[in-house]
């Protein structure tokens, strides 16, 4: 095989390597930790529903302080509950109020991770089109070092 068409090859594949699977990869990891929170959210929203529907008033509960460390807490007021509303926020909500925010947060992370699905795909698309130039680049080779043959 010619020397410079194994070079260009060789940078179409470095390129797909170093470029475009690190950037899927980043790609469907933004997704996955976005589904992480709309995990979370769910799992919020369905205590919330507990203590509304069996109207505790106070609880006991075990609270994650970091590396799946639990501690004993007792919530002496369930009236009101604090949601991490982003970019470091925290606020004080009623349990109605907090359900509602659940549901609006949770439609706009779906569509953060559609945009993530959709970007995901347009760089496989990518990859898989680099992929065909390069075996179409190895064909025209291959057929005019045939070509050269024939001529000798």
């Amino acid at each position: 095989m010619d020397p410079i068409v194994q070079e260009k090859l060789a940078r179409y594949e470095t390129f797909v390597n170093d470029t475009l699977k690190r950037d899927l990869k980043d790609a469907l990891d933004r997704r996955d930790a976005i589904y992480d929170q709309i995990s979370d959210y769910l799992k919020l929203a369905k205590d919330i529903e507990i203590i509304k529907s069996n109207k505790l008033t106070e609880m006991k509960t075990q609270v994650d302080i970091g590396s799946n460390f639990y501690v004993q807490a007792k919530v002496p007021d369930t009236s009101y509950i604090y949601i991490d509303v982003g970019f470091g926020f925290h606020a004080q909500l009623t349990l109605d109020e907090a359900l509602t925010f659940i549901t609006k947060k949770e439609k706009h992370l779906h569509k953060k991770a559609e945009v993530l699905t959709d970007k995901a795909a347009k760089i496989k698309a990518n990859i898989q089109l680099v992929f065909e130039a390069m075996g179409e680049i190895m064909n025209l080779n291959n057929s005019t070092q045939t070509r050269n043959l024939d001529f000798m």
